[in-house]
């Protein structure tokens, strides 16, 4: 028999080495935590279902600041398993055939802290009274083992036991809370496919706040919550007083809302920018007020469940993705809620990057740039340069299609040209490719779109 790949000689993609591999998939996780807040304590047990789609001699696991006590692997112990950098190499006893299913138990533990790398500190990070987990590009490991890349999609269940007095947030829904002695357990449920990085655990002492229903476009109902520190509670519930009008908006313009609820969860703590997750959105107080540099953030983040969340990256190099719609979809919100049209907005963001170095493709940024204000507003304007010239009725069908066709999926750049292309046919030269390339691959600003805008 020929020796098998060592999944662990192989990066998935250049832009984050050493996280992920295609190795193998992973269909399920299981987690189950106990945090200690007062010492920042964690202990995790992981039961993991995968699939082989290649012969293995060993699984590779992203794992980073945390001692895995006890590995198994189908219910016997592993042959050997080594901790090298943030990886967890479990060694197999018999080969595992490609198409195989197989099951990992990790018991794990430690103090967790957040890895330190180009993109500043990921991760898990304490806060002044509680946790919050910013897994963008590679914080997961720093929680728990796990196949660490976007396009390696799982379910997840979530249970987390906490101090009394504290209250546990994570993805998808509340499937039960119980109280023993002095801990509370919380169980969640997300039951479509997450990328690990979406995956976000927070602490704190908060209270939920009901901000309304909206009917999406499927006939599903979505609600709209909140989780608030109390003395926030006032506060938040002006500041997101319009998250279900935003809601709203971009289920007409996007489609479906692909979850069941939405939550944003504002912490005690200021934060730099919020964070995106998978059915949550992470902000600061200093977030939740009228202007419009913080309500255009949390239409951003809200635009990311569509885009990034629901529909995401199949590679990294492809970030703006993310980052271009949902800054596009800021520019739509201006537009509905009667301040600056996408047109007045565009042209900012033009007049900004004219004075900007013109050194970045921002369809291929490179890691140390991938999160480059070029790249969000540049692709945004992408966006705007297909509006220009297909006009409305086509421009919000395709991105409608788009996200209809990767739902719960990974999509490339030429995924979005050939979607552009299938829907705008009927469009008398119109080439996606073309239009996009000049702003994804060229480094030089080309000029303003210019077009029938009106929303």
């Amino acid at each position: 028999m020929s020796p098998s790949k060592n999944p662990s000689a192989e990066s998935l993609d250049p832009y984050t080495p050493g996280h992920g591999t295609d190795a193998y998939r992973v269909r399920h996780y299981d987690l189950d935590l106990d945090v200690k807040l007062s010492s920042n304590r964690l202990e995790g047990h992981a039961h993991i279902l995968a699939e082989a789609r290649e012969e293995l001699d060993a699984v590779v696991l992203s794992l980073s600041g945390l001692k895995a006590a006890k590995v198994r692997i189908d219910g016997a112990k592993a042959a050997k398993s080594i901790q090298r950098e943030d990886q967890l190499i479990i060694r197999l006893k018999d080969r595992i055939p490609p198409g195989r299913g197989f099951e990992l138990d990790v018991r794990y533990e430690g103090t967790p802290r957040p890895i330190r790398g180009v993109w500043g500190e990921i991760g898990w990070e304490e806060l002044e009274d509680g946790v919050l987990v910013a897994g963008q590009p590679t914080g997961a490991p720093t929680w728990f083992p796990c196949n660490d890349h976007p396009s390696q999609k799982a379910t997840f269940r979530i249970s987390a036991t906490v101090d009394a007095g504290y209250r546990a947030v994570s993805n998808g829904l509340l499937a039960g809370q119980s109280r023993k002695s002095s801990r509370t357990t919380y169980v969640y449920e997300q039951r479509e496919p997450m990328a690990p990085y979406l995956a976000t655990l927070l602490v704190g002492r908060y209270r939920e706040v009901e901000l309304g229903t909206c009917a999406s476009t499927d006939g599903t109902t979505v609600r709209v919550r909140a989780a608030v520190p109390p003395e926030l509670l006032a506060e938040a519930q002006t500041g997101l007083k319009d998250q279900v009008r935003m809601v709203e908006l971009f289920t007409e313009l996007f489609g479906p809302y692909a979850f069941r609820d939405y939550t944003v969860v504002v912490t005690e703590d200021e934060l730099e920018i919020p964070l995106e997750s998978q059915t949550l959105s992470i902000v600061g107080p200093n977030h939740i007020k009228l202007t419009w540099e913080a309500q255009r953030l949390l239409a951003h983040e809200l635009a990311h469940q569509w885009f990034g969340n629901s529909v995401t990256v199949l590679r990294w190099q492809d970030i703006w993705l993310h980052e271009g719609f949902a800054c596009y979809a800021e520019w739509l919100w201006s537009e509905r809620a009667g301040l600056r049209s996408a047109k007045e907005r565009a042209a900012a963001a033009w007049r900004y990057l004219s004075d900007e170095p013109q050194d970045l493709e921002i369809g291929r940024p490179g890691p140390h740039l991938m999160f480059d204000d070029r790249v969000y507003k540049r692709g945004a304007l992408a966006l705007h340069a297909v509006r220009c010239a297909v006009g409305e009725e086509l421009f919000f069908r395709s991105l409608r299609a788009f996200a209809s066709d990767y739902r719960h999926g990974n999509a490339s750049t030429p995924d979005l040209v050939a979607v552009l292309d299938r829907v705008c046919i009927e469009v008398a030269d119109f080439d996606a490719a073309r239009i996009l390339d000049r702003w994804l691959y060229c480094q030089e600003l080309p000029a303003l779109p210019e077009g029938v805008v009106k929303a």
